[in-house]
């Protein structure tokens, strides 16, 4: 029986794979009670990174929201791998923190981050509605144009 958040997944377009494995001594996601803390999630795709660089730089906004919405995809592949592959128990994204590579004086760090916020809404609902940060970072890993971490509730 597919779920609700499942159903979301499909009608958007976006397959979740498996998440991707961390690249430094750290785990993916961290369970504590009822919140799943997810680490930083990197731009990858089938363990490659998408868009590498700064933004105002030699990454556009709208590359820096792709990125974000990427980010996004791999934090519910964790959140799905926490949750033994039933989304549905995710009750609450609770917060997002974003981390923009860019440079001095520059100032759309929250329309980035918006990439993974939006996807956040679409897929919860009401339930991915959060609080967040999204701040600008002078170097990611990788030269990674956007690394996104999580926390969220589940039951």
């Amino acid at each position: 029986m597919v779920g609700t958040v499942d159903a979301r997944l499909t009608d958007l377009g976006i397959e979740i794979a498996t998440p991707a494995a961390p690249v430094a001594n750290y785990v993916g996601f961290v369970t504590t009670g009822n919140l799943v803390f997810v680490s930083g999630q990197l731009p990858l795709k089938d363990g490659k990174l998408q868009y590498e660089g700064r933004l105002g730089e030699s990454i556009s906004l709208e590359e820096g929201q792709a990125a974000a919405r990427l980010c996004a995809i791999n934090i519910i592949a964790q959140l799905k791998a926490a949750c033994d592959g039933d989304l549905d128990r995710v009750k609450r994204i609770v917060r997002l923190g974003g981390f923009v590579n860019s440079g001095a004086g520059y100032k759309d760090q929250p329309k980035v981050i918006n990439g993974a916020s939006d996807l956040m809404a679409e897929v919860f609902a009401e339930a991915g509605t959060h609080c967040r940060a999204a701040v600008s970072a002078g170097a990611l890993p990788l030269d990674a144009a956007v690394e996104i971490d999580a926390i969220a509730e589940i039951d």
